[in-house]
């Protein structure tokens, strides 16, 4: 029995990339990778497909560093509020009471 084999992704791209770029020809390819037509033609299509994600991405991507900006800032903020509060929290501990004790 025949296994198949599997390709990962890079090396599909860098097939699919060869071939649109006119580096080799699909025949080349095929012979190269002992691969079929329809094969690498289906890969070609996934590839042209899946295109215009990659500009997506950079928008995501820009939406992702806004809010971890964001997060940032108020990680900043809580810790400069708790240092005051600490700092509140010893000087108060500090004071006398009333009747001439210390708290």
């Amino acid at each position: 029995m025949n296994k198949r084999r599997r390709f990962t992704p890079e090396v599909k791209s860098q097939i699919v990339l060869q071939l649109l770029s006119g580096e080799k020809s699909m025949a080349e390819l095929c012979r190269e990778h002992q691969l079929t037509t329809q094969m690498v033609g289906n890969w070609k299509q996934q590839f042209l497909a899946a295109a215009p994600q990659v500009f997506q991405r950079g928008e995501m991507d820009s939406a992702e560093q806004a809010r971890i900006a964001e997060l940032e800032r108020m990680v900043g903020k809580l810790t400069m509020e708790l240092e005051i509060a600490k700092k509140a929290s010893s000087l108060l501990a500090g004071m006398p009471t009333r009747n001439g004790g210390q708290r």
